[in-house]
């Protein structure tokens, strides 16, 4: 009985302040010896903060929640230096006189350059995603990694929402190979690296392998996906990871905002489940893409 009671209580030149301080919570009101045992069943990590309790853990996470959904969603995307018709063009896919035609097609009937290329049967999905791969300076996919079946714990609305699904993933290394269909979302990429401590590598995919990938993923088991459509205000999304953390008994948390959502992270005793809140704010983008996109027009033309 004296070793088990010396394994669970603060060695004597520990002192009081240090037991205090052992919650991150200032307020904490739970007892000493549930306050120094952040290795128990019900502490929870957050970063370097311990909470004592899926209480403190809620009332600590309001501050941070309000943080992440203050404001509006002001998005600035990275746009590549090299415009799609261009890089197209470099590659031989199309000569100019049908880039000229195919940009002022585009122009006049308002979509997109690349549906204007596929109706007009000029370049295919492949040659597509060749360009995409000039214009940010990343591989397009290997064939040694086409299709195949990856076990990720990452949310499939958000990666559907950004235009993106894992193609490879490896655990031990933490490799996590991203595909991207239209351009690369480095909200979404710093997102995952930051939840789940992977550095994903981008690169581009086809719209139809997309699909096809997208309808191999699985879940690791103990894992669930949860989003949040009528979020409330930050105290109602903390209780909501209250409860949650009670659900999978909690140890460890991470949040992060990827555009317009909160993307909350709990992983316990019972599992790992992501909570997606969908905050329903607008998004502003910047116009370079239009500017970028009246630039090739004169070049071309020009």
């Amino acid at each position: 009985m004296k070793q088990w009671l010396k394994s669970i209580l603060p060695a004597r030149d520990l002192g009081w302040n240090h037991v205090q301080a052992t919650c991150a919570l200032s307020d904490c009101h739970n007892t000493l010896l549930m306050r120094y045992v952040p290795g128990s069943r019900v502490g929870i990590h957050v970063g370097e903060s311990w909470y004592c309790s899926p209480d403190c853990f809620a009332m600590a996470s309001r501050a941070t929640l309000s943080a992440l959904t203050a404001g509006h969603v002001v998005e600035m995307p990275r746009n590549p230096r090299l415009s799609l018709g261009l890089a197209l063009l470099s590659k031989g896919y199309l000569n100019e006189d049908q880039l000229r035609s195919a940009m002022l097609r585009t122009r006049r009937q308002g979509q997109n350059l690349e549906n204007t290329l596929i109706d007009c049967g000029l370049v295919n999905d492949k040659q597509l995603a060749a360009a995409r791969a000039v214009q940010w300076g990343i591989p397009v996919l290997g064939q040694d990694l086409v299709i195949q079946t990856v076990v990720m714990d990452l949310p499939r609305g958000l990666l559907s929402a950004c235009g993106a699904v894992p193609i490879h993933y490896t655990a031990k290394t933490k490799r996590l190979v991203l595909g991207f269909v239209g351009r690369v979302d480095h909200s979404l990429l710093q997102s995952i690296e930051q939840i789940t401590g992977c550095r994903p590598e981008p690169c581009f995919i086809t719209s139809s392998e997309f699909a096809q990938q997208f309808d191999t993923l699985a879940s690791p088991q103990g894992y669930e996906e949860v989003v949040v459509e009528d979020t409330g205000s930050a105290a109602d999304m903390a209780r909501t990871l209250g409860g949650f953390a009670v659900e999978v008994s909690a140890r460890e948390a991470g949040y992060v905002r990827c555009h317009s959502s909160v993307w909350a992270r709990l992983t316990g005793n019972r599992g790992t489940v992501d909570i997606i809140f969908a905050l329903r704010r607008p998004v502003m983008t910047d116009v370079t893409t239009n500017s970028m996109f009246s630039h090739e027009i004169s070049e071309v033309v020009g």
